[in-house]
């Protein structure tokens, strides 16, 4: 049994959903378990209707509809490949426009305090409708297929927005749910989303579908996953920011590691873990040429050669917390400042210290960032530089760090024998 991934990017419009068929369906003689995101940049969009939910502003109908528009707009094209087909596209609508009376309904009621919870009622729908999608497509196409709600058998905490895995609960509903004793071959289901044990829907952390697919390829124990992407596999820096990148052959799970934690936006930095323990391979894949041999990400007893890997954070903040009477940054001190950090849900990417002073370099992505630094000012004197950009190189040349301090000015530098991390705002 094996496992693919398709992110947001595999089935962006109609034909990425066709493309995503195609590869389905030249391995659905195996076992296969297909988890799938939402449509393109529908969860960017979501977050978006959130927020104007959450805060009761205006325009909120607007944004439902373009939600709702975009998800109709692929259905009426992907179905019209084929005119014979018994399938009736009139009962599939009105199935997927239930969803959305449910979205709907949802947001006619004023927000509970708690933002991340309803955050994870509301960001579920991506999931749902793309899984919904492109399981009746590939129905659609004679590719006979098992829809799963994950969050039926996916059990996690009450920790909204980066909920944790019950894995001694998730494991038997898990292996129940895809049983493969049914004569299906083909199970599919969501990444990213699960349910709390208060059976309300929760998430995984921004990005988590690759987690989803680690979880599911241990609990079956997958023989490997496959994780489809826009680029040809795991790439040195993002083809976005260099112009020239390399494509690494095959990397070890402790780099794996390594790389995802700085921020290396091609796995999810949880997705390694559950699939070394058993010792299973991750491929990461051309979702535009599947023929190709992509990265492997496996265990390696050999020496490799790893050339520079760069990688980018950008919307951070550097903050530089001192305390009040000028006395030494001690256990305490971090233990206060790390609990507001965990208090806040705040990511801390880099850290380093002096005698008298803590910097941490955050990412900006909470919504009660002046509620955190009102807090830390009741204890310590606090400066901190917004929208700079964290750089971190792997094996690292002097070559390689000129190439992205070039005309920076560098706030703050941290090396070790194999990572150089820099903390840069543009020079003007």
């Amino acid at each position: 049994m094996i496992i693919y991934k398709f992110g947001g990017a595999s089935v962006k419009d109609a034909d990425a959903v066709r493309q995503l068929s195609n590869i389905v369906k030249s391995t659905c003689d195996k076992k296969l378990v297909v988890v799938v995101s939402a449509m393109g940049k529908i969860t960017n969009a979501l977050e978006r209707f959130i927020n104007l939910y959450y805060n009761q502003l205006p325009d909120i109908e607007t944004v439902f509809n373009e939600i709702r528009q975009f998800h109709f707009d692929i259905i009426d094209s992907i179905f019209n490949d084929n005119k014979d087909n018994l399938f009736s596209i009139d009962d599939f609508k009105k199935s997927i426009n239930s969803d959305f009376i449910k979205l709907h309904n949802k947001v006619n009621n004023a927000p509970t305090s708690d933002y991340d919870f309803e955050y994870d009622q509301i960001i579920c729908f991506g999931e749902i409708l793309s899984t919904k999608i492109v399981s009746a497509y590939l129905n659609f196409i004679n590719i006979n297929n098992k829809w799963i709600d994950i969050r039926n058998c996916l059990k996690t905490d009450n920790n909204y927005r980066e909920a944790k895995v019950d894995w001694d609960k998730s494991s038997p509903l898990v292996t129940k749910s895809f049983s493969f004793n049914d004569s299906i071959n083909v199970y599919l289901t969501q990444g990213f989303i699960a349910s709390s044990v208060n059976g309300y829907s929760s998430s995984l952390g921004r990005e988590g579908s690759d987690y989803t697919a680690s979880v599911l390829a241990f609990i079956l124990n997958a023989e490997s996953i496959s994780v489809w992407k826009d680029v040809p596999g795991f790439l040195n820096a993002d083809p976005k920011w260099f112009e020239k990148t390399e494509k690494l052959e095959e990397i070890s799970y402790q780099e794996a590691i390594e790389l995802a934690f700085y921020g290396a936006k091609i796995i999810h930095p949880k997705t390694i873990k559950p699939i070394q323990n058993k010792s299973i391979p991750l491929y990461v894949k051309s979702f535009l040429n599947p023929e190709d041999a992509g990265t492997v990400i496996r265990s390696i007893k050999h020496k490799l050669e790893l050339v520079p890997v760069y990688i980018r954070k950008q919307n951070q903040v550097l903050l530089s917390i001192s305390p009040l009477d000028f006395s030494f940054i001690i256990e305490e001190n971090i233990s206060k400042i790390f609990a507001l950090f965990a208090r806040y849900k705040v990511k801390v990417n880099l850290i380093q210290n002096s005698a008298i002073s803590l910097s941490v370099c955050i990412s900006n992505n909470t919504s009660k960032f002046g509620q955190l630094i009102a807090d830390l000012k009741k204890y310590y004197k606090v400066l901190y530089n917004k929208n700079v950009e964290l750089i971190t190189i792997r094996h690292y040349t002097h070559k390689a760090v000129n190439k992205v301090i070039t005309d920076k000015k560098i706030l703050l530098e941290q090396k070790s024998r194999n990572t150089a991390r820099f903390v840069l705002r543009a020079s003007k």
